[in-house]
């Protein structure tokens, strides 16, 4: 982008939380953020009609990661947004959820600032509680759930989180994110400390129209899910909180059904 007299150059980076996939859910801030970048970089998480609130003119690249997706490792990652910062302006990284939600967010500005490059950070709405919410599930609940947990499947080697281990023994709502692949495991360690009928629900594509969730227990629920076919992104939610709060969404004829049974 050529700069004139009246638009001083001003190298810069803006991380912004885009929600967790409806579009409506992000934030004035954040769109007032992309209405004026001259870069765009987008996570796979990102809904792309987000990208329409940025000007024509700017550079709009994807730099998603999924898994299984040949993608930019975080260090190149980092090089290039304040390469593209030097060159053009005004960076925009937008990031699903909230980017200080495992989302690598404060790396970029760190890097970015080590850089000489300012950067500021705009929060988003996280999936670990708008996605179990869409599905009607309040991740505390008065009399049933106190707390919760927010957690990643993996370690940066691809392990189970051992964290996992400890949150099992409390009696607070379990959220796991990116952990669709792991969850035999994770019903494993619930299983283990005698909590085979927590229950647990999987939830695809939260908030939007294509959003199917799945609901079982520790003991059932990774056969259900397979069964049912889904696939990433999803996230996990055990605890009390899943029956209760669903049991709100149920038809009150079917309702008095189960309640029978």
């Amino acid at each position: 982008m050529k700069q004139t007299k009246n638009t001083p150059f001003q190298p810069r980076l803006t991380v912004v939380g885009a929600g967790p996939g409806d579009p409506e859910l992000i934030t004035l801030k954040a769109l007032r953020a992309l209405e004026c970048a001259d870069v765009v970089l987008y996570d796979a998480l990102v809904n792309p009609r987000l990208l329409e609130h940025a000007p024509a003119r700017a550079l709009k690249i994807y730099v998603g990661k999924r898994e299984a997706e040949k993608s930019m490792e975080q260090d190149q990652l980092n090089t290039a947004i304040v390469e593209y910062a030097s060159k053009f302006g005004h960076v925009v990284r937008l990031k699903g959820g909230d980017p200080f939600v495992f989302g690598r967010g404060m790396e970029e500005i760190l890097f970015a600032q080590s850089k000489g490059i300012s950067a500021a950070y705009i929060p988003g709405i996280s999936s670990s509680i708008a996605v179990a919410g869409s599905a009607g599930i309040a991740v505390t609940q008065r009399g049933v759930s106190r707390s919760f947990w927010v957690i990643t499947a993996t370690t940066d080697l691809g392990t189970l989180n051992p964290d996992l281990q400890l949150a099992v023994h409390t009696d607070a709502t379990l959220v796991v994110l990116m952990g669709l692949s792991k969850l035999p495991e994770i019903a494993v360690e619930f299983i283990k400390v005698g909590k085979s009928n927590v229950p647990v629900a999987v939830i695809q594509d939260g908030t939007l129209p294509t959003q199917k969730v799945v609901v079982g227990t520790a003991s059932d629920i990774a056969a259900k899910t397979k069964v049912a076919g889904l696939k990433s992104p999803a996230i996990l939610v055990f605890g009390e909180v899943v029956h209760h709060g669903l049991l709100q969404n149920i038809d009150p004829e079917i309702l008095a059904l189960l309640q029978a049974a």
